[in-house]
């Protein structure tokens, strides 16, 4: 069952506001345009992600907004995602203290590179959400849940990990800063993290899943890892 419009548009509008606070509250004016066009980018990247859900996959969409730290399952998860939601909530709050007091400098171009990175993650989402409808926010294995490797699948076992590498790099430097990037690697090892773990419960849960990772060998990048 798709949750209400109301729903959506509250979590949208309220979501979005909640990481604009984040970003011009430490920048202490409004005046920062690359704060403004990462913010326009993901506004319209996660409106446009989420109505897609709404026609095609419902289902997936209610996966996806059953999210958070109490929903996972896997004590270790629990850890992780806490770890992951630190080192995001660093990528967003760093870059506009870095543009206030003036610690490093991203050419415009640069931070308009970012912003398309920022876009690009939102499209692998979406290419990750045309062939997996189970998807989720958190690690489970659901009944009726079949391995997919179609797709991005059958290039890498793990790509809205992929599209969140995208999203984790292109974040500060499009919101202008250098030095930002220091919890980037933070981030990526959360993901890191987060990987080994769910392969291990898919292997064990999941039928057909400890073949699928004979077939495709790479995890996160193709030919690297």
């Amino acid at each position: 069952m798709t949750p209400p419009y109301s729903r959506l548009f509250a979590s949208w509008f309220f979501g979005t506001l909640a990481i604009a606070s984040l970003i011009f509250i430490p920048r202490g004016t409004i005046h920062y345009w690359q704060g403004w066009a990462w913010v326009a980018v993901f506004a319209i990247a996660t409106s446009a992600y989420t109505m897609y859900l709404v026609r095609f996959d419902p289902a997936l969409l209610n996966r996806r907004m059953d999210a958070g730290i109490a929903r996972e399952k896997e004590t270790a998860q629990k850890k992780i995602v806490s770890l992951l939601y630190f080192a995001f909530l660093a990528l967003i709050v760093l870059p506009p203290l870095d543009r206030r007091f003036g610690w490093s400098y991203v050419p415009w171009f640069i931070s308009l590179a970012g912003d398309a990175l920022t876009g690009l993650s939102f499209y692998v989402f979406y290419l990750v959400a045309k062939v997996n409808s189970y998807a989720a926010s958190t690690i489970r294995v659901e009944e009726g849940q079949t391995v997919v490797s179609t797709g991005v699948y059958a290039l890498v076992r793990h790509p809205m990990y992929l599209g969140a590498i995208f999203l984790v790099i292109g974040t500060p430097i499009a919101l202008g800063s250098w030095w930002a990037l220091l919890a980037a690697p933070l981030a990526v090892a959360s993901l890191y993290l987060r990987i080994l773990n769910e392969e291990e419960v898919l292997s064990r849960e999941l039928a057909g899943y400890a073949e699928y990772r004979q077939r495709v060998r790479y995890r996160l990048i193709p030919h690297i890892w």
